[in-house]
């Protein structure tokens, strides 16, 4: 009978650390939920200690998730642990993720910690994480640097202190996978009590080993793969899910293990964090990449042709992608609009729904023809919206290379009765100008870290999807537009990066 892998997801944790990637507490109950639809084990919610937000963002997907394991990172301190057991009460099957670093430098100079020290450490907060949770994982920071024989000391003295899966990290993306295999092998000959526990992988991808490590890792007898989707995270990045996942299943006649993965809902995972973050993958990025599955040699087209897995060890529907031979326009009915969206694996309820097809008949009336990524964009927006305190009225751009860009922006500000606010800027270029005079209206200064325009689909008429990551006291917040006109959308964008902003911090104020 195959092993069982477990897919431990840590997107919502260590992947919204890599820059840029920041989401808001709504957005991420939605990765959470595509977390679920895709059938991870375990989703890694946050560290609840981190901040009033990311312990929001813990106790909200505790909350929603009923499928899947919920964990919360804490590092071996009994504040961590006990925030981390507040978040996870309504999590139905919660898990306490505590760590404590093992190797010499680390020891050194950041925890100014003996050996024995760490040792002490590790048996008292693993002890103390189990009073709170059934569940409790215990992660060796920077295990690659560290001396195997202490590893072992302190694996061992973890797990006979109530730990239930043991995670090896490669924190820098250190090792190769020899070394790694041989380091798993030694681990499993040399502790004593590691067969009572599942055994764990954390990779890292600065050297772009992340992947071929955990491959490895399950080759040499690991039990779970922590990854991310798409591979983001810190630094460059951890090993992409979507690739352990797909080469496990693609090579299993190599590794020989079962997974509880749906992988149909990979691409649509993808996208979603995608559309979430604004940080696209780059276009031969395996399994997701736009050229994942597109051929363009005529020896690779005519081999294609006659039998597809000439050139592709794997079909694009095995990940979600479906080929389309509907087309929708403004002429398209509710019902052929209902069934590509169940097509593409949405689910929505007859108020969403309703408010899809409206917006859906606003798109049909300046486009020809709606596309997948039209649906999908129109969609994943709508689910991640957070309450608006601005909206877009009206906006008017003048510009030309004779003369300064001039832009006239409109808002409503609140519900109910809003108070509509008007203000006019000038600036180096129409966007600027734009943005200069929505700060204006709002009464606040930004820094604009990163503005980014790309097309939705191909064609003339295609959708502009426009993406701004501003920064004011220290924060970060990221805004996304979608419109025909790249301007509508460039205004759209903005406005959304401050809504988060206010959203934001009226959350942190209740906590």
């Amino acid at each position: 009978m195959a092993r069982r892998v477990y897919i431990f997801d840590t997107t919502l944790r260590d992947g919204e650390q890599s820059p840029g990637c920041s989401m808001n507490i709504q957005e991420k109950v939605e990765m959470a939920k595509q977390l679920e639809r895709l059938k991870v084990d375990v989703i890694e919610a946050g560290f609840a200690i981190a901040s009033p937000g990311d312990f929001q963002a813990v106790k909200a997907i505790a909350e929603k998730i009923k499928d899947c394991t919920v964990a919360s990172l804490a590092r071996a301190h009994e504040k961590d642990i006990e925030r981390a057991a507040e978040a996870l009460q309504q999590a139905a099957d919660p898990l306490i993720h505590t760590f404590i670093a093992t190797s010499e430098i680390h020891m050194q100079y950041k925890l100014k910690m003996t050996r024995e020290e760490v040792l002490e450490r590790t048996k008292a907060m693993v002890a103390y994480a189990r009073r709170f949770s059934p569940n409790v994982e215990f992660s060796a920071e920077d295990a690659t640097r560290s001396d195997p024989d202490f590893l072992c000391r302190v694996f061992e003295t973890a797990i006979a202190a109530g730990a239930n899966r043991i995670n090896v990290p490669d924190t820098v993306g250190y090792t190769t996978p020899e070394e790694f295999t041989r380091l798993i092998q030694y681990l499993r000959e040399k502790v004593p009590n590691i067969d009572k526990v599942i055994l764990s992988v954390h990779c890292h991808n600065d050297l772009g080993m992340a992947v071929a490590n955990s491959l490895a890792a399950v080759r040499a007898g690991v039990n779970q793969v922590e990854c991310t989707i798409n591979g983001i995270g810190e630094r460059a990045g951890n090993a992409a899910l979507e690739e352990i996942v797909m080469a496990l299943k693609t090579r299993n006649d190599l590794f020989d293990v079962e997974l509880g993965v749906d992988t149909r809902q990979i691409y649509r995972s993808s996208k979603l964090l995608t559309n979430i973050t604004g940080v696209a993958v780059q276009p031969n990025k395996a399994i997701v990449g736009a050229n994942a599955f597109a051929h363009e040699a005529g020896i690779h087209q005519h081999g294609i042709l006659a039998n597809r897995s000439t050139y592709e060890i794997m079909t694009p529907e095995s990940i979600g992608l479906q080929k389309n031979t509907m087309v929708l326009g403004k002429h398209s009915g509710r019902h052929a609009f209902e069934e590509r969206l169940k097509a593409l694996g949405y689910t929505l309820t007859k108020e969403e729904l309703d408010e899809a097809f409206a917006k859906f008949k606003v798109l049909a009336d300046k486009k020809k023809v709606v596309h997948d990524a039209d649906l999908e964009v129109l969609v994943s927006q709508k689910k991640v919206e957070i309450p608006a305190m601005y909206k877009l009225e009206q906006f008017v751009i003048n510009t030309g290379n004779t003369f300064t860009a001039t832009a006239l922006v409109r808002l409503s500000k609140g519900n109910g009765n809003p108070e509509v606010l008007e203000e006019v800027s000038t600036g180096d270029g129409p966007v600027y100008a734009a943005f200069k005079a929505i700060e204006k209206i709002v009464g606040h200064s930004f820094v604009l870290e990163d503005y980014k325009v790309h097309s939705v689909t191909e064609g003339q008429d295609a959708q502009g999807e426009a993406y701004v990551r501003i920064r004011r006291n220290g924060r970060i917040f990221t805004g996304k537009g979608v419109s025909t006109d790249i301007f509508e959308a460039s205004v759209l964008s903005y406005i959304n990066a401050i809504n988060k902003m206010i959203y934001e911090e009226k959350l942190e104020a209740q906590a």
